[in-house]
């Protein structure tokens, strides 16, 4: 602003200097007697050039004919606004790190409401939705993308959302329990007790839990419930162990985990049991440093490269981040590769988020089935000595499967 301040001036100042010089001669001719003008052919007038006139302002955000507007639909304000900003955060981190120039991704802010957010987004040219976090969120913004023939990316983890462009990166319980469960009957686990927690997550956590014993060959000898209530874990466990179990699954928190493993310990059928957890136990970063989980197995998408993005983060934004930010890190991966092939101006390519090679990410490889579900290719950690140790690592990729 400044030097566009400054021309101008110089500008006035010439053209005073040169009408001051103009206006000098003039008083000289006059003072030495009348001009003499020679004839000659009239001065030619030229036509001025008609010019353009400027395309008209259009309301929304301006287009950008050279890439491709990508939406990113997360919790800005409110209660979750601090996993969501950790989203939106990881998404500028992963275009900084692919140095990639055909992609442009715009923040929405869904704590606002999350219909109006997707309809802004489709309204401001976006072709591409990623998000939003919340079930009920997505259940909102399916129908209006749907309409506009606009893919959603969607970090929930509630399958029942998934379907008809929806597709969801969110990490599923059924498959972490399934590979946990799978990994105990390898080492000669067949006698399993469930604790489970109320809600919708622990209706299907139970569900599959079930369904993944019986097709490990192994038998459930107990389940039990719990909610936030107190004493209703303490109660929960107390029934629990009245019945033989050779490893108990605990299909909450890190933090339900911790409450419970003590309690465990003092029952009869529990005393030896194995703990067993689900991806919710890594959402905690400390969870391999709390003793009474001792020996503990989960099973999560690997940490392989996390500890690296975390570095990097924790040095470009000031915090740590949120362990699910990395879905947005890799919800962008996932978007540049396709862009090759998604031309600027037409629809997404969302045939080609079906591909059974897969993709692989920050989380490891993952690939969507017909249901719009990402399948992901798990590890199995355990606590050991106050750390997380691998004792099973996660395929690198879908070939053979």
């Amino acid at each position: 602003m400044a030097e566009a301040a400054l021309k101008p001036q110089r500008g006035v100042l010439g053209a005073l200097r040169w009408t001051a010089l103009g206006f000098a001669a003039l008083v000289a001719g006059c003072a030495s007697g009348p001009r003499v003008i020679p004839e000659g052919p009239p001065p030619t007038i030229e036509r001025p050039v008609e010019r353009p006139a400027p395309p008209p302002v259009q309301p929304g955000l301006p287009q950008d004919e050279e890439r491709h507007r990508v939406a990113l639909l997360v919790p800005l304000s409110g209660t979750n606004a601090g996993v969501g900003q950790s989203i939106a955060n990881a998404t500028m981190l992963a275009l900084l790190d692919t140095n990639s120039d055909r992609v442009r991704i715009t923040s929405y802010d869904t704590a606002t409401g999350a219909a109006e957010a997707a309809r802004r987004a489709i309204a401001d040219g976006n072709g591409l939705i990623l998000g939003p976090l919340l079930s009920e969120d997505v259940r909102e913004v399916a129908p209006i993308a749907r309409a506009a023939d606009v893919p959603v990316l969607s970090f929930s983890n509630d399958t029942s959302v998934a379907g008809d462009g929806t597709y969801l990166l969110g990490y599923v319980p059924t498959q972490s329990i399934e590979r946990v469960v799978n990994y105990a009957r390898q080492n000669g686990v067949t006698q399993y007790a469930g604790l489970i927690p109320g809600g919708l997550y622990g209706e299907r956590a139970s569900t599959a839990f079930v369904r993944a014993v019986e097709d490990a060959g192994g038998e459930v000898t107990a389940m039990e419930t719990y909610d936030s209530r107190p004493g209703s874990i303490t109660s929960a466990v107390t029934r629990l162990g009245r019945n033989p179990f050779a490893a108990v699954l605990i299909a909450g928190t890190g933090n339900s985990a911790i409450a419970a493993a003590p309690l465990i310990r003092r029952t009869e059928g529990g005393s030896d049991a194995r703990l067993l957890g689900t991806e919710l136990w890594n959402t905690d970063s400390s969870i391999g440093s709390n003793d009474v989980l001792d020996g503990a197995w989960f099973a999560s998408v690997p940490d392989n490269y996390y500890r690296q993005y975390a570095t990097k983060y924790r040095t470009r934004f000031g915090s740590a981040p949120y362990r699910l930010s990395t879905l947005g890190y890799d919800a962008v991966l996932l978007t540049v590769r396709l862009a090759r092939d998604w031309r600027v101006g037409q629809a997404f390519p969302e045939q080609r988020l079906l591909d059974r090679t897969g993709f692989a990410g920050l989380d490891g490889a993952f690939r969507f089935g017909r249901d719009g579900v990402a399948e992901r290719m798990l590890e199995v950690q355990e606590i050991r000595d106050g750390q997380t140790v691998t004792v099973s690592p996660a395929p690198a990729n879908f070939e053979g499967r």
